[in-house]
């Protein structure tokens, strides 16, 4: 056992500093320092002083004014890439994690994340500084959408190359936070459909109930030439300042304060305006939480001399706060819903605060602060699931994955960082891609070529691309007595691209898969090339509680990428972010003292290539 101990340490001593000296390999080759220095070619910056013009009347930038200059620098960006002029489609949450003062410096810095086919995702991060303290802070981080236009017609774009680690991250998860706004609408219902919101409106305080109407406000204002854009429409960051200004008049309504912005929920915009045109905001407050209340913005514009009804541009929802002497937040009145109307708003406003908390807990924060297995419910099934394809395109994205072994063309690289050693394995099978995808997509056949897959069974399909499995995994080994059980969420995606780029033939020699780092996947015309996806990771449904005769594991974040090489040629990679009760098995393989890795990569094969004509029916309806 020690002479196993001592390999296995000198194994991953070997892997170890082979990442270093390829680091100290990099900054060879670059003495000039150009890695350093390396600026995305669609990224803008722009900083502002704070004057007293653009604050409150607590002396703090007004969110209006920093909206403005946000949109005004992602727009920049967008049409930098674009090379024409683009309008603001969307801007996703926004969460304000700090004030900014008067005096205090705003720098904005945006960048094109992934182009689509006529919109784009621009990426928006803020921040402030002090000057005379020299200390800086995160302020905001934003998502906005712009489309391209030219001549009023849209402009196919030319796609993004991602370089550094960042960029090739954004870019991997930008096609499934796309996924997630297409669906936000239904979300919604859904949840409103298969949820029951618990409300205890009768056993409330009505001394202490504020009628929603009291609430309303309806503001007009005119579109002169100073609100117009380059374009000569409205600018969008005009019209999200003027909505900012209307839901703070109705949030003060509903307790005599000055309140706070805290959450903007998605600046839908659903046309243009331009100049001449009269643009009627109306705001109210939905519901009112204990410390926070959801106010709804929309905005309608008309010309009476050609519209006989009002357009709808745009609609948002804003969270507020109202703060104390020592910036804590106070406890606010009820609301009290009026109408069918009135209690409409009022339930969505609670369905929209869960999915806010879904988003926060399963989306926003880091990998390392959630639990492994994340409950599942109805719910927040879509948040779930774009976490787990994110969570695989993340570890995909990576740039420090160094080149442990290949052997029969198996390749295995493996990634370290300070909580997680992670592997991943790759090789190209002779199959169809897309067929390869379905066979491997379904977790039911698992057994048939994966060992550690005893007997799976299907708990629920979610939808067409989600499914929930039990898995049953016999002993590995070591102090283990029981078999171990997984309730698995697996999630798989098609690439928005179709897999391939035009021309795309087998890579030739000399390409990145000849180097010792794996997974930068670039088309020999220069595009980066998105994989089919099959994402695994685990989730607790009270419905399948731990059992005495399992050992109940979990798996926080595994699956396969496919990528077409050609026809009838698949690249198959497999990723695992290993977890503590796995690390001893993986560290095994990866020091070469057993070839399981390699006999599962194989068998996998072998039962690829043996249903390689099973699913043709199925492919040509595809």
């Amino acid at each position: 056992m020690q002479n196993i101990g001592t390999q296995i340490r000198r194994g991953l001593t070997s892997i170890f500093s082979s990442r270093a000296s390829r680091k100290q390999a990099g900054r060879a080759q670059d003495p000039a320092g150009t890695m350093e220095t390396y600026r995305n070619p669609t990224e803008v910056q722009m900083s502002q002083l704070v004057l007293l013009c653009h604050t409150n009347h607590r002396g703090e930038l007004s969110v209006g004014q920093l909206l403005k200059w946000i949109d005004i620098t992602a727009c920049l960006s967008a049409e930098r890439h674009a090379g024409c002029s683009c309008v603001t489609a969307s801007v996703d949450d926004i969460y304000f994690e700090h004030t900014i003062r008067t005096g205090q410096v705003v720098n904005i810095k945006a960048k094109v994340n992934r182009a689509f086919n006529s919109s784009m995702e621009v990426g928006i991060q803020v921040t402030s500084e002090d000057l005379c303290t020299e200390t800086q802070w995160s302020v905001c981080k934003a998502l906005a959408t712009f489309v391209a236009q030219r001549d009023s017609s849209k402009v196919k774009l030319k796609q993004i190359l991602p370089l550094t680690e960042e960029e090739k991250v954004e870019y991997s998860v930008a096609a499934e936070r796309r996924r997630m706004r297409l669906v936000y609408t239904e979300t919604i219902r859904d949840l409103l459909t298969k949820s029951i919101i618990q409300d205890d409106l009768e056993s409330r305080d009505c001394s202490r109930m504020v009628p929603a109407e009291k609430t309303r406000v309806e503001s007009v204002e005119l579109v002169l030439p100073p609100h117009a854009n380059h374009q000569g429409n409205t600018f969008g960051g005009q019209i999200m300042a003027w909505m900012e200004n209307v839901a703070t008049i109705a949030a003060s309504r509903l307790c005599p304060a000055h309140p706070t912005l805290k959450t903007i929920e998605m600046f839908q915009f659903r046309g243009p305006s331009k100049v001449g045109d009269r643009l009627v905001l109306k705001a109210i407050v939905n519901n009112a939480f204990k410390n926070s209340m959801e106010v709804g913005v929309c905005v309608e514009a008309y010309r009476p001399e050609m519209e006989s009804s009002p357009r709808h541009l745009n609609s948002a929802f804003m969270t507020f706060v109202v703060l104390d002497g020592d910036d804590q937040p106070i406890t606010l009145p009820w609301i009290q819903p009026q109408g069918k109307e009135g209690e409409r708003r009022y339930r969505e406003a609670s369905a929209r605060k869960k999915m806010r908390l879904d988003r926060k807990y399963i989306v926003s924060c880091k990998q390392t602060e959630v639990p492994l297995s994340v409950p599942w419910d109805p719910s927040n099934q879509v948040y779930l699931s774009y976490n787990n394809v994110s969570s695989l395109k993340m570890l995909m994205a990576r740039d420090a994955w160094v080149l442990t072994s290949e052997i029969n063309k198996i390749k295995l690289y493996t990634l370290e960082d300070d909580k997680f050693l992670s592997f991943h394995m790759e090789m190209t099978v002779h199959t169809d891609t897309t067929q390869a995808f379905l066979l491997l997509s379904d977790l039911g056949r698992r057994p048939e070529w994966d060992k550690h897959y005893q007997r799976v069974e299907l708990v629920q399909q979610v939808d067409e691309d989600d499914a929930i499995y039990h898995v049953i995994s016999p002993v590995l080994g070591g102090a283990e007595s029981k078999p171990q059980d997984f309730v698995i969420l697996a999630s798989r995606r098609k690439p928005c691209d179709g897999g391939h780029s035009p021309g795309l033939g087998p890579r030739e020699s000399g390409s990145w898969e000849s180097a010792q780092v794996a997974p930068v996947d670039v088309s020999p015309a220069g595009h980066w090339r998105e994989p089919y996806v099959i994402a695994l990771r685990s989730v607790t449904l009270p419905t399948y509680p731990e059992m005495p005769e399992y050992t109940r594991g979990e798996n926080l974040c595994s699956g396969f990428c496919l990528w077409r090489e050609g026809d009838q040629q698949t690249k198959v990679s497999y990723y695992n972010q290993a977890t503590t009760s796995f690390l001893n098995y993986v560290t095994t393989n990866v020091a070469g003292l057993s070839s399981e890795f390699i006999t599962t990569c194989k068998a996998c094969e072998q039962f690829l290539l043996d249903n390689k004509s099973e699913l043709a029916l199925s492919l040509q309806n595809l």
